[in-house]
């Protein structure tokens, strides 16, 4: 099939496990001990506040598992696949492709975006490197298929450059 490059849940998993410590700790303070049981109190309103939040963070962990998105590199196309549908990008299709960095997001590393135009197609595809598990893989075999693809401009990519005040 080629090379799959599926997505990273790391954050997901980081949110949901750092709200419900959070949650856990709070209730565990905000409540009493008497005589050897513990009482919760479900009165306070920051009690509930700290259980939607832990709620909508399982949510959308077990959304994200269930989309089981993948990036599939193939011997002549570029799959999106999801549970719910696919993407294929023929390499005779792509009109120009880059691989660079985003200007307005701050983050460690010198390849972080990928973008390719389709012809016909108006809209770009924004492929976040940083979001796959194996990202040096990941760079090393767009940079397989950039060889046999025009290269993109600088500067074109539908982000205007500000001014310094």
């Amino acid at each position: 099939m080629g090379n799959v490059f599926k997505y990273k849940l790391d954050f997901y998993y980081q949110q949901a496990l750092s709200y419900l410590l959070v949650f856990l700790v709070y209730a565990g303070v905000k409540g009493s001990f008497f005589e050897n049981e513990f009482v919760f109190v479900f009165r306070d309103p920051i009690v509930y506040i700290m259980m939607f939040f832990v709620a909508i963070a399982l949510v959308t962990l077990i959304l994200n598992l269930i989309r089981n998105r993948k990036l599939v590199i193939a011997d002549d196309k570029i799959i999106f696949h999801s549970r719910y549908r696919e993407l294929e990008i023929k390499f005779s299709e792509i009109e120009w492709m880059h691989i660079g960095r985003e200007m307005l997001v701050q983050t460690a590393g010198r390849f972080q975006l990928i973008i390719i135009k389709m012809k016909g197609r108006r809209r770009l595809f924004r492929i976040r490197v940083g979001r796959y598990e194996r990202d040096r893989e990941l760079v090393a075999e767009m940079e397989r298929i950039a060889e046999r693809v025009p290269k993109g401009r600088r500067g074109r990519f539908g982000m205007r450059r500000r001014k310094a005040f």
